[in-house]
């Protein structure tokens, strides 16, 4: 008698079992790249959000010491910021730091450090020092002061 080429029932089995081990291996390694990707994407945003707010800063053109926080709106509507400013040893200097969080979860995403320097404006019409310049020796006031009637 002749015996009939095939599978047997075992062979089959072990071939199912492999094809479902990597099916399921690519199924992770594709959700993994997904959720890599969108932790990069958010970290690149924060950094990006980070930066515009020590930009606006130095736009501002005038540093106050202190603490801030808020949120992007409805831009971004997950995301908060902190800034804060603070004086160094050196007259003028300041280090700004700037904190993106999610809101949600309050999970920090991204920090952002650097230091600004704000030097005192000291009029050329006035030899003595400061006494005509605004408080501390600093120049007028910034844009936040006019916005809230100037500087008392």
């Amino acid at each position: 008698m002749s015996r009939l080429r095939g599978f047997s029932l075992l062979e089959v089995l072990v071939a199912i079992l492999v094809l479902g081990v990597g099916l399921v291996g690519i199924t992770e390694g594709i959700t993994l790249a997904l959720r890599s990707h969108k932790e990069c994407e958010d970290h690149t945003q924060a950094a990006l959000l980070a930066a515009g707010k020590i930009e606006l800063l130095r736009a501002d053109g005038w540093l106050t010491e202190g603490e801030e926080e808020g949120e992007f709106g409805s831009n971004f509507p997950r995301l908060g910021w902190r800034q804060i400013v603070a004086r160094t040893d050196t007259e003028g200097l300041y280090e700004v730091t700037v904190a993106i969080a999610d809101t949600r979860s309050a999970v920090p995403i991204y920090e952002l450090k650097t230091l600004l320097f704000d030097p005192p404006y000291l009029s050329t019409l006035d030899s003595e020092g400061a006494r005509g310049a605004g408080p501390s020796g600093r120049r007028g006031p910034g844009p936040r002061d006019r916005a809230q009637g100037g500087a008392q």
